[in-house]
């Protein structure tokens, strides 16, 4: 006795066998993931330096090559590769496709902390970190109000940054172009060098003299004493009271050589919408989240934020990824359901009977919701490529049921057998060559998921998808098919056959003329197939070809990059100049600007100022007769009367954070000399100007800053008894500026930053 024949005879068995199958499915599918694409682990590391002050060249002679030279002692690197920026080092390490990323994050982090000790003094902690494609920012929110940047800043951080941060699913949010509290005080050199106090000595009082330290614990018979030595400034004015040192009997405050300002940290960015200032807060979520999810949740808690926060205070919602996802996923949904009616209908059409058709019907549903039950226990989520293999899977899956009921209905039909042992003899019939059919099917999917490279990674859940799906339509053709078809199909005893219809009998006339006409034309159809078969060739060539199609998804970003050497102020400048411009393009509706870091890894009163991105919201696609891409193509042309800016027009990446430019192809050029180099990269892209199809052409190859260098007389010096070191530290404080110390207020805690003041710091003279 067959699996047929037990589910012939035993009808709840066969039942509860696929109604627990698709009972499992559909309470996966509540737990299942909801992205755009699949999450692939890609073994890439990349380690973040941060120097502040430090030159591009010093970066990389002191910072990124050694750094590099202990990383490339790692086995199974593919790839190591570095961007070396004034203050900041970005090494990108590649390891082949079979090591697992965290192992391969873990080793890197090994290696680096070895030469920790090497590098330069001031350098920051390397920041490692694991590329992770499904921990990617999900949306862009901006805050604005009518009150000082400053007082906006503390408002998003406490009562909106880090609510949000407590949302499950949330990975981290990030500010860009705020102004975090900070206490700065402004010294005079001229007033020092007149008390004959050095800056390291004021450096040294404020760290001193501005202390909260426990002291131990206090035995007082029954009761024990926490003992704690209170010495914190308490208030922001009083350090100008702070004494640094006596000068001929006389104590010197801070007010004596300088000022205090209850401020800001120095302003290396900011950001704005719509042409007024606000505050842009990034929105990571966490590796494995439902996206449309957290998005959801974190729109929710902005809601109810609303009636919490000041009526000043406004918070926008710019730009969201789960409004594509959703988009994207119920565009599938539709096609999805369409494809089943539409197959449940041509099965209709062809045997004429409606209990035959929903007999044949139910394979869809049962093995699409049963395939979620695998997609859950792989860790799949609902994407476009597992969405695509569903699609792709509708007209499969009903074949197994389809030739199976076709034979039971013919038996039933044409030779006049009861349903039950029609059901039998005609599932046992047809049994090998379904079986032969299906695993044809299996050996084309599978393979999929083995796949190598990175298209093998992602079209992984794409392949076993499918190939569970059929394997649970054959399932399905084996054991619900039979049953129902012996319990559902009934006998005619008169009337009409399927084969009568005036639908089939033209079928099956005009599919005998075509026959007979191939039979007798032979050579002709041999010719006509390999005709066609060989003008595939010319068009293969001609249609584009890309790893991830370019959507309309009605918003996109300008990536720029002034000249070296610009203030935030000249940059801020020339993009309001570029605003007004992008404003007028069609179809715009919200603009973001964003100048400065836009990673969150650089500190406060770091950052490049020389580069930003400009945000663009467009109508909504169904309002407008023409394409995201047209509107881009019009950006670009705006920039062609600005040759000195480095320029990327380009949809917003899934990929990467706002402000990162994203590239469809990239060139390796290596050698000993970066002269040369440049040499050849010029030649290269001036080239490709030249050739149609190439946009947004630039290198990696950084425009030095100008410098200002000092030189040591070592010998007058020598002759004062003042090192290198003291000097060189002497006018990173004064210049540069240093947190140095912190000032509490509350719970809060702030940096205390020194430096000197801005006419003295910022006259090369001085």
């Amino acid at each position: 006795m067959n699996l047929a024949d037990i589910c012939i005879k035993r009808p709840v068995f066969a039942t509860m066998l696929i109604l627990a199958l698709v009972v499992l499915g559909l309470f996966s599918y509540a737990d299942l993931g909801v992205d755009l694409y699949p999450n692939v682990d890609l073994p890439t590391v990349t380690v973040t330096t941060t120097l502040k002050g430090a030159g591009a060249e010093e970066m990389e002679t002191s910072v990124t090559k050694p750094i590099e030279e202990i990383i490339n002692t790692i086995d199974g690197i593919d790839e190591l590769r570095s961007v070396t920026k004034e203050g900041i080092a970005t090494i990108t390490v590649q390891f082949v496709l079979e090591k697992n990323g965290e192992v391969a994050a873990q080793d890197v982090r090994d290696k680096v902390s070895t030469i920790l000790s090497r590098l330069p003094v001031g350098t920051d902690p390397p920041v490692i970190e694991k590329f992770d494609i499904d921990a990617r920012p999900v949306m862009r929110i901006a805050v604005s109000g009518k009150r000082n940047l400053r007082e906006v800043t503390e408002i998003a951080r406490k009562q909106i940054k880090e609510d949000i941060e407590t949302l499950r699913g949330v990975g981290a949010v990030i500010m860009v172009g705020g102004r975090e509290r900070a206490i700065n005080i402004y010294v005079d050199p001229d007033k020092l060098a007149a008390y004959n106090i050095p800056v390291s000595q004021v450096k040294r009082a404020l760290q001193a003299q501005n202390v909260e330290m426990p002291g131990g614990r206090v035995d007082q018979e029954r009761r024990e004493l926490v003992l704690r030595t209170m010495g914190r400034i308490g208030r922001a004015e009083d350090f100008n009271d702070l004494i640094i040192a006596n000068f001929q009997g006389r104590p010197i405050t801070i007010r004596d050589i300088g000022s205090v300002d209850n401020g800001t940290a120095e302003a290396r960015g900011l950001a704005r919408l719509d042409g007024q200032n606000a505050l842009q807060m990034t929105v990571r979520k966490q590796s494995g989240t439902n996206t449309v999810e957290v998005v959801d949740r974190v729109k929710a808690r902005l809601k109810e934020l609303g009636s919490i926060l000041p009526p000043d205070i406004r918070t926008e919602v710019i730009s969201d990824q789960s409004r594509f996802i959703k988009a994207s996923i119920e565009e599938i949904k539709f096609h999805l359901l369409l494809g089943a009616l539409l197959v449940a209908l041509t099965v209709l059409l062809f045997m004429h009977n409606w209990r035959s058709t929903l007999i044949a019907s139910i394979a869809i549903p049962a093995s699409i919701i049963s395939t979620f039950a695998l997609m859950r226990y792989m860790g799949f989520t609902i994407n476009n490529i597992t969405m695509l293999g569903l699609v792709l899977a509708v007209g499969i899956v009903i074949d197994d049921a389809v030739v199976v009921l076709e034979n039971i209905f013919r038996h039933v039909e044409e030779k006049g057998e009861p349903p039950m042992s029609a059901a039998s003899k005609a599932t046992r019939e047809i049994a090998l060559a379904v079986m032969a059919t299906t695993l044809s099917l299996l050996v084309i999917f599978v393979p999929l998921a083995f796949m190598a490279g990175r298209v093998g990674r992602f079209f992984k859940s794409f392949g076993i998808t499918v190939a569970f799906a059929v394997a649970i339509s054959l399932l399905i053709s084996f054991t619900l098919t039979p049953m129902l078809s012996s319990r559902f199909l009934k006998l005619k005893h008169k009337g009409k056959s399927s084969k009568e219809s005036l639908f089939y009998s033209w079928t099956d006339r005009s599919y005998g003329w075509i026959l007979q006409w191939s039979l007798k034309h032979r050579w002709m159809i041999v010719m006509a197939g390999i005709a066609t078969a060989l003008s595939t060739i010319p068009f293969f060539f001609a249609i584009g070809k890309t790893f991830i199609p370019n959507d309309d998804q009605s918003e996109f970003e300008i990536v720029i990059q002034t000249p070296g050497g610009y203030t935030l102020a000249e940059t801020n400048r020339l993009f309001r100049e570029l605003e007004e411009k992008v404003k007028r393009l069609q179809g715009v509706t919200n603009i973001l600007t964003s100048i400065g870091d836009t990673s969150g890894k650089v500190k406060p009163g770091e950052g490049d100022v020389t580069t930003g991105s400009i945000y663009v919201r467009l109508v909504d696609l169904s309002e407008r007769n023409y394409s995201q891409f047209d509107v881009m193509a019009d950006g670009r042309k705006i920039f062609e009367n600005y040759p000195d800016l480095r320029v990327s027009v380009q949809g917003v990446s899934v990929w990467t954070s706002g402000g990162i430019r994203a590239t469809d192809m990239e060139f390796n050029l290596r050698g000993p000399s970066l002269e040369r180099l440049q040499e050849y990269a010029d030649k290269m892209i001036t080239r490709m100007r030249g050739e149609p199809g190439f946009v947004d052409i630039d290198t990696t190859l950084s425009v030095r800053k100008p410098e200002l260098r000092t030189t040591i007389d070592r010998k007058k010096a020598s002759e004062f008894g003042i090192q290198l070191q003291d000097i060189a530290s002497t006018l990173q404080t004064f210049v540069g500026g240093e947190p140095v110390s912190k000032y509490k207020e509350e719970d809060e805690q702030y940096d205390v930053w020194l430096r000197a003041m801005k006419g003295k710091r910022d006259d090369p003279r001085g």
